[in-house]
């Protein structure tokens, strides 16, 4: 498998880049190429043709979450490649409105209207990208430290009601020396989807994990997140987009922690 980040929160210096608080990445693995969120706006393409990346070459574009720093630049990849042939996998519930403070937040499309552009496939349960990489669908509620935060609120049969992102997902990857765990925000809580992972995949093996964790405060929650990381001895930690300077730090006295930005690539036999 081959990972390139198209948009993070960061750059690297003297790699000239659009950065932006959001997140994407490009993957390739077993012939496949596939999109992980599209970010704020058109910059993932900017960036995408800046690496000689084509988009217009993706079998698959694997939505996390329905929040706009993950979604809003779905209008930008349509307009530029013709994406009807393309399968978009998303968890249920992720193209719902979304409102913060009365700002929208979610998803630029529709169930509906997505439905018009691409190959939806909305699974709640486990769903094979390729034989390696399996978007997670659901996440289960497994550890009780990683209680899911209500951010702002959702449309549901015509209704406003609490927010807490059940739709956010992510993806694993098997390889001969355990799990990768790919992530965009980890809403779900990054021990409870790489715990999930483990069951899916059916390996107690945690290789290495690269996204955001969604973690900002120095606090219990972080003690008891790194603390699980710690305990699976992964052979790398890359926390991204949605995680604090203060929360690396903090993670990278028991973890392997790399810094990313946009261009990183990460190569995994």
């Amino acid at each position: 498998m081959k990972l390139k980040v198209l948009v993070d929160n960061n750059t690297f210096i003297d790699q000239y880049y659009f950065g932006e608080p959001a997140w994407c990445c490009y993957i390739e693995e077993s012939g496949k190429k596939i999109l992980l969120d599209t970010g704020y706006s058109d910059i993932f393409l900017k960036n995408a043709e800046l690496m000689g990346i084509n988009l217009g070459d993706i079998s698959t574009l694997v939505i996390s979450h329905g929040h706009n720093d993950h979604t809003w630049g779905m209008p930008y990849l349509f307009d530029r490649h013709d994406m009807s042939k393309v399968d978009l996998v998303a968890a249920p519930g992720c193209f719902d409105p979304k409102r913060f403070e009365n700002l929208e937040i979610g998803s630029p499309f529709s169930k509906d209207e997505l439905a018009q552009k691409v190959n939806l496939i909305e699974t709640d349960i486990p769903y094979d990208i390729t034989d390696n990489l399996v978007f997670l669908g659901t996440i289960p509620d497994i550890f009780d430290f990683e209680k899911r935060l209500v951010i702002g609120e959702k449309q549901v049969n015509g209704k406003w009601i609490e927010d807490t992102n059940m739709e956010d997902s992510a993806l694993a990857l098997k390889t001969d020396k355990g799990l990768v765990i790919i992530t965009a925000c980890s809403h779900s809580g990054i021990c409870n989807i790489t715990e999930y992972a483990k069951e899916v995949c059916d390996d107690k093996r945690i290789r290495g994990v690269i996204g955001g964790f969604h973690l900002f405060d120095v606090d219990e929650r972080l003690e008891k997140t790194t603390y699980y990381l710690a305990a699976q001895n992964p052979e790398f930690m890359y926390p991204a987009h949605c995680v604090s300077l203060a929360a690396k730090i903090y993670m990278s006295k028991k973890l392997p922690v790399g810094e990313v930005g946009v261009n990183f690539e990460l190569n995994i036999d």
